[in-house]
């Protein structure tokens, strides 16, 4: 981020960001969920505090809506009472120390926290941002990182083109033949590489978990095996194929197939 600052790639954007250090770079916003957040984590022990909190969300919430306003419509003389209405909310005073202090602690983000004002095209939240990684932090949490750094390379760049198409409306596979060609994708398909599965959006049906053995792929494997090894038990569901698959086939990827399975029922 700060090599394409320095070659002058920032000049008119804006990273906006959920306050983190090493996007302070450029012209920089901060996400006001992420910022509304703090307060609603604090802890508190008494009435008076923990109504003290809830008067300022509600402040904090309010406001957040009339930047929403402002975005739809800009208007100068808005801008003005918007700032105004900014230092009251958080220079007020609450009666609560800790709460006190974040609330300092925000006034200090302020022209973060107002960057809509001059820059309305920007959202208010990084909750786009952070929908486009989910399903790689959702990996990263099976299968921890990749086993070289062009294996991360070929994986941020495939997820961004994935990302990109899907929010465009087209089929990521099509976007691939157009790319590489169909003896591109023939070769791959040669060496093992698996052809894509239809889009849920497109089927009307909930694809299938990686990792997940459905019911009838239990019984299937458990007929197929003489009755010796350990019993599989599978959560959720009302069968257990039971001294059917051997313990060796336990071992690696397919443990680890049941064990995500039992993690994500």
């Amino acid at each position: 981020m700060g090599r394409r600052h320095a070659h002058g790639v920032l000049e008119t954007a804006v990273i906006l960001s959920d306050d983190a250090g090493q996007f302070n770079v450029g012209e920089h916003a901060s996400c006001w969920v992420h910022a509304e957040r703090l307060v609603h984590k604090l802890d508190t022990f008494t009435e008076a505090a923990r109504h003290a909190k809830e008067t300022v969300r509600s402040l904090i919430w309010r406001f957040y809506t009339d930047l929403k306003a402002y975005r739809a419509a800009p208007m100068p003389r808005r801008k003005a009472e918007l700032k105004a209405r900014f230092a009251r909310i958080f220079r007020r005073r609450t009666g609560f120390v800790t709460l006190g202090r974040l609330l300092a602690r925000l006034r200090a983000n302020r022209d973060e926290l107002l960057r809509v004002l001059d820059r309305p095209e920007i959202p208010l939240h990084t909750n786009g941002s952070e929908n486009d990684i989910r399903c790689h932090v959702t990996r990263r949490k099976v299968s921890a990182t990749t086993h070289s750094d062009h294996g991360r390379d070929c994986r941020d760049a495939f997820l961004g083109l994935n990302k990109t198409c899907r929010k465009l409306g087209v089929s990521f596979w099509d976007d691939l033949h157009t790319r590489l060609g169909s003896d591109t994708l023939r070769t791959a398909a040669g060496r093992g590489c698996r052809a894509p599965r239809p889009c849920a959006a497109r089927t009307g049906q909930r694809p299938t978990p990686t990792g997940y053995f459905p019911p009838d792929r239990i019984n299937a494997r458990a007929a197929s095996h003489t009755p010796r090894g350990s019993a599989v038990s599978i959560p959720g569901h009302s069968i257990t194929a039971c001294a059917s698959i051997p313990s060796a086939r336990l071992r690696g990827a397919p443990a680890r197939r049941l064990a995500t399975a039992r993690a994500r029922r």
